[in-house]
């Protein structure tokens, strides 16, 4: 898998320098898919709103859940693998596994701070 540039961590600097400058502490975003949540949450966002669709998301892909159990091979997207990838994961709920569109998920940073949120702990990319 390719690794991409590594700049978002560069990139959140600058933009929080230029919050900062507008004399603004909080700044807001709007992931449009499941890993994108995820790798916000990374850089310390939390969830203005949303939290609970990406916990129920977790508990849905956890042994014994409702999403591991369609995670039957019936398309491409659906593979048993999906359950432990955010990778994977991003693709199923794609590919409409929730039964619904990932939407209003709102995400919001304090400049220099971090939410220390994670809610797909011990998964791998």
């Amino acid at each position: 898998m390719r690794r991409g540039l590594r700049l978002l961590t560069q990139a959140t600097e600058a933009f929080e320098g230029f919050i900062t400058s507008l004399g603004h502490d909080i700044y807001f975003v709007e992931p449009l898919y499941y890993h994108n949540a995820i790798i916000f949450e990374r850089y310390g966002f939390n969830y203005q709103s949303g939290r609970r669709l990406m916990e129920q998301v977790e508990t849905g892909f956890s042994p014994g859940g409702s999403l591991r159990a369609l995670l039957d091979g019936s398309t491409p997207f659906r593979k048993p693998e999906a359950a432990g990838s955010i990778r994977l994961r991003s693709w199923a709920i794609h590919d409409g596994i929730l039964g619904e569109a990932f939407t209003d998920v709102t995400m919001y940073k304090r400049v220099g701070k971090s939410a220390g949120i994670s809610t797909c702990p011990g998964c791998e990319w």
